[in-house]
């Protein structure tokens, strides 16, 4: 058995605490006493938190963008699971070219992406409302929860899906009991991977929110034009809390490996 040797080690917890080093840092300023950004600090205080409460606009924000991650998220898995399993499974004419369509966004500046929605909205009505913010959203990250999908779908054995068939199950029985079971950890990382990059969008964002649908990022964007202050720290730092606490919930009762790689517990 091989085992990492001291530079190896090195380089390892190096390369760690450059990726944690920023959230550690974000975590520290949030807790500080002052009314500016500072570290060291002189002590520790939860006054920037309890700001968070004292400004109900981040609340608002907060819930627009969860519920705008949840929606836009759900919607693009329910394109990217029959799109993967077609270009998976078929071939006809014309599929590279769906496919390359479907992956399109990623080669598209945001910035050009958020001027182009802004536009073709303020032409069909839909500037500034939830449902276009969710539309854009959808097209954004629909390339993440495909690829994952996609590879999901193509290491998959169809002789158990003959099985179900030859045993008379129907399509839709054959699909739910035993094509989604193997393709679930695909769609729960594309679920996952699709909600982070919706929640977390703000350069195309910016330019289709309105005051009555501003997301989170978007929010934090438009004050730190104005301010500097640890309020900023403290809602990172919740939101990173928030995101522990989940994953750590969700591992106790369903179990992180089983949801995304599709073991099952020892």
């Amino acid at each position: 058995m091989n085992r990492n040797g001291p530079i190896a080690l090195i380089f390892h917890f190096l390369f760690l605490g450059f990726l944690l080093a920023p959230i550690l840092i974000v975590c520290a300023v949030a807790f500080t006493s002052q009314g500016y950004l500072s570290l060291p600090t002189d002590g520790l205080s939860l006054r920037w938190f309890r700001a968070i409460g004292d400004n109900p606009e981040f609340i608002r924000a907060f819930k627009d963008s969860l519920l705008l991650g949840v929606v836009s998220s759900t919607l693009a898995i329910l394109i990217a699971v029959p799109a993967s399993l077609a270009i998976a499974r078929y071939q006809f004419f014309g599929r590279e070219a769906i496919q390359a369509l479907f992956m399109s966004p990623l080669m598209v500046p945001h910035i050009v992406l958020g001027i182009a929605f802004l536009r073709f909205f303020t032409l069909i009505g839909l500037g500034g409302t939830f449902t276009g913010l969710v539309l854009s959203h959808v097209i954004i990250i629909l390339p993440f929860a495909l690829r994952l999908i996609l590879a999901a779908s193509t290491g998959m054995d169809r002789a158990v899906e003959n099985a179900a068939s030859s045993l008379g199950a129907s399509s839709w029985t054959c699909f739910r009991r035993v094509t989604l079971p193997l393709i679930l950890p695909g769609v729960a990382s594309g679920w996952v991977l699709a909600f982070i990059n919706s929640f977390d969008e703000v350069t195309m964002t910016v330019f289709i929110a309105s005051p009555e649908t501003t997301t989170l990022p978007v929010r934090l964007f438009l004050y730190i034009q104005d301010n500097i202050d640890p309020l900023v720290a403290a809602v990172s730092a919740a939101l990173i809390f928030v995101t522990v606490a989940a994953m750590l919930v969700l591992d106790r009762v369903y179990g992180l490996e089983r949801l995304l790689v599709g073991k099952g517990r020892d």
